[in-house]
């Protein structure tokens, strides 16, 4: 990704305030209005972030940006939304990357092995929850992942998206998937295999999963309970994913080394994960159905 190149302050604009002050304190006080935050935000410098994100934190953090510019206006947030596989790939090969929240621990843990986090700024931020979705009226067989075989055809994210991984271990853990180290490895030909051969459409991230039993290609899927916030009219949950077979679904957040940052964007980037792992944030998350109690 190209570098953006940041608008600074200039001196004389500097000398100019100092001038403008030197009717004394007191007055430049009450004369330049607004609160200390107003002021703050007006003096900010221009700068742009680039934040990676899980696709199913696309909705919540849209608005998180748009709460978070009310105070700093001059700070762009731009996204970049896919399977936290993908999104560590593309920081591996070099792609500039100030903020990386991924869905689940392995793609974190990967990139702090690889020496590409800043070191003490990981943090769990939410937890979420598989559910297995169907179109309202669909009229399917279907009541969970126990009876998965019985639908025409499934959605589902391949091994490397997280919410593939963690229904492949929740199929484990019910028995009808093999045992293995790394439930990631089982292919989708494999899983249609001990579902008794339904067909099975292959997606690359959780939105598409959502979006292909949305648009009614497939008859059930396998998403999170935070996806189907907005889609409450259309869709019927069909189960809600225990914990006992998925194990926590838990989303870090961390900060990536990026050598191209300049001070003024490396301290947006500190501040807007600061502002992530807020109380505020914390009562924005939950109105999409994450579950903050990390």
């Amino acid at each position: 990704m190209k570098k953006r190149i940041l608008a600074a302050m200039t001196a004389a604009v500097l000398v100019f305030s100092m001038a403008g002050c030197s009717g004394g304190s007191s007055d430049a006080g009450e004369d330049s209005g607004g609160t200390t935050e107003e002021n703050a935000a007006a003096e900010e410098e221009e700068t742009e972030i680039q934040v990676f994100i899980a696709a199913s934190l696309n909705t919540v953090m849209e608005e998180l940006a748009e709460i978070y510019n009310e105070d700093h206006p001059n700070v762009k947030i731009t996204y970049n939304p896919d399977s936290s596989g993908t999104l560590l790939t593309q920081i591996q090969e070099g792609y500039e990357c100030d903020i990386f929240f991924s869905a689940a621990q392995k793609q974190m843990d990967d990139l702090e092995a690889d020496g590409l986090m800043v070191e003490g700024t990981r943090a769990d931020v939410v937890n979420n929850q598989v559910v297995v979705v169907t179109l309202k009226d669909s009229g399917t067989k279907v009541t969970g992942l126990e009876n998965l075989g019985d639908a025409e055809s499934i959605a589902l994210a391949g091994g490397s998206v997280p919410v593939g991984r963690y229904t492949r271990q929740a199929l484990i853990s019910l028995g009808i998937l093999p045992e293995t180290d790394d439930p990631a490895s089982i292919t989708t030909e494999e899983i249609s295999e001990a579902l008794g051969g339904v067909e099975i459409s292959e997606q690359d991230n959780v939105s598409k999963v959502l979006s292909a039993v949305v648009e009614g290609s497939c008859e059930v899927g396998t998403t999170y309970y935070s996806d189907t916030y907005g889609y409450e009219e259309d869709l019927q949950i069909l189960q809600t994913v225990s914990y006992d077979l998925t194990g926590n679904v838990i989303y870090p957040i961390a900060r990536v080394i990026n050598e191209e940052a300049d001070d003024a964007q490396t301290a947006a980037a500190e501040d807007f994960l600061a502002f992530i792992l807020s109380d505020e944030a914390k009562e924005i998350f939950e109105s999409y159905y994450f579950d903050t109690d990390v």
